[in-house]
């Protein structure tokens, strides 16, 4: 493969190259019978698949292979419709948001089951094979066709392009050949981000399994309310001081940090907040920071404690101390008292700085790879964006 530059021309959907063509959707694609059945009409095990709409908005990527199966299932006596074949497109005829409107997934992994498309979907196949496989639902996908897509698209809770709108959209569509590379290179920076995932996954599991093994309290560990050994307080911002591009951190009631150009604040400390997401979102921080007026700041750690375990001690405990103690009202929330009494196993001084040692080393890992598979997906963005429109060819 090499990089060449090439020569556009001017059509409905914009420049596309000139050697590329602008097919009408029903030149490509035949529509065939779908199912109509409700959650409550399938089974979990039975004799054919079928393919909800609820999994194709669930699948990242543009394709599926259904060796990874499918969790509803009719009978024979209710698969009267046309059966999926490998290289079809599932795309949902509804979303709830307009990111979702039309979302198609290509299909393969059938070999010898039987499958049928189901509720608010349509079936499409390629009727002149003029689409290389694992390229159609790439296109699809796409930004020219998802933006002819938005333009048809017609609902007010509810989105979604019909078929006799459908018709309308035009497939810019590259030679087959370059097809073919455009769907290797895209296929091959899934591998990639699906290998990430899995390795992320792995590291979370064995973070977990050693968290539940540290922070298990041992015979010499002395139980001390959180009160005795830290001081615990709100901020006193409000949502409107943040400032997007700001000099210091800034806790809110949610797990993004905010950014802010003053701060309050200079120390170790655990953030919490007092409402929204309660007992389930925690930060810690060692420097200069901001706190908003419902987020509790946790500091002033006495001396024979480490804040770092206490935060991970709250990270694995806290939580159903939390839910058990929260305020019942429009919006559920804590209130301080629920914090002073929160008690807390704490081991010897060494013990603690062992265990914040190993676990935030673990941290620092699944951080590096959290990181590295963010920039694999912002690549493969890239890339679809200059693959499509021709930026970028591959011959």
């Amino acid at each position: 493969m090499e990089l060449t530059k090439t020569k556009y021309k001017q059509t409905e959907i914009g420049l596309i190259p000139e050697d590329w063509e602008l097919v009408p959707f029903d030149s490509i694609f035949s529509f065939y019978s779908t199912s109509n059945y409700s959650k409550a009409q399938m089974s979990e095990a039975d004799e054919v698949g079928c393919i909800h709409y609820g999994l194709i908005h669930a699948i990242k990527n543009t394709n599926f292979d259904l060796k990874s199966g499918v969790k509803y299932y009719v009978t024979s006596e209710q698969a009267k419709y046309e059966f999926v074949r490998d290289g079809d497109v599932i795309m949902v005829d509804a979303s709830e948001d307009l990111e979702g409107i039309n979302k198609s997934v290509e299909i393969f992994g059938v070999g010898n089951k039987k499958y049928i498309s189901g509720l608010h979907t349509y079936l499409l196949r390629d009727k002149k094979y003029l689409l290389a496989d694992n390229f159609r639902g790439v296109i699809l996908n796409s930004q020219s066709v998802k933006n002819q897509m938005l333009q048809l698209a017609v609902g007010m809770k509810v989105f979604g392009v019909s078929k006799t709108q459908l018709i309308n959209v035009k497939i810019p569509l590259p030679p087959l050949p370059e097809q073919k590379a455009i769907a290797q290179v895209l296929s091959d920076t899934d591998t990639l981000i699906q290998t990430l995932e899995q390795k992320l996954a792995k590291k979370r599991a064995i973070k977990q399994g050693a968290m539940q093994q540290l922070l298990t309290p041992k015979e010499d560990w002395e139980v001390r309310k959180l009160g005795e050994i830290s001081h615990i307080k709100t901020g006193k911002k409000n949502n409107q001081d943040k400032i997007s591009d700001g000099q210091y951190p800034f806790f809110v009631r949610s797990q993004n940090v905010e950014r802010i150009n003053s701060y309050s604040y200079d120390c170790e400390a655990i953030l919490i907040p007092g409402e929204g997401g309660i007992g389930s979102i925690y930060h810690y921080i060692n420097g200069k920071f901001d706190v908003h007026q419902r987020v509790y700041k946790i500091s002033e750690f006495v001396q024979d404690v480490l804040g770092k375990f206490i935060y991970l001690y709250m990270k694995k405990n806290f939580n159903s101390h939390a839910m058990k103690n929260s305020v019942k009202a429009t919006v559920d929330s804590l209130r301080l008292p629920t914090f002073l009494e929160f008690e807390v196993s704490v081991p010897p001084i060494q013990e603690q700085i062992r265990i914040a040692t190993i676990l935030s080393d673990m941290d620092l890992e699944i951080g590096q790879l959290e990181q590295k598979l963010e920039k694999y997906k912002l690549l493969k963005q890239g890339l679809m964006q200059e693959l499509l429109t021709g930026r970028i060819r591959l011959v």
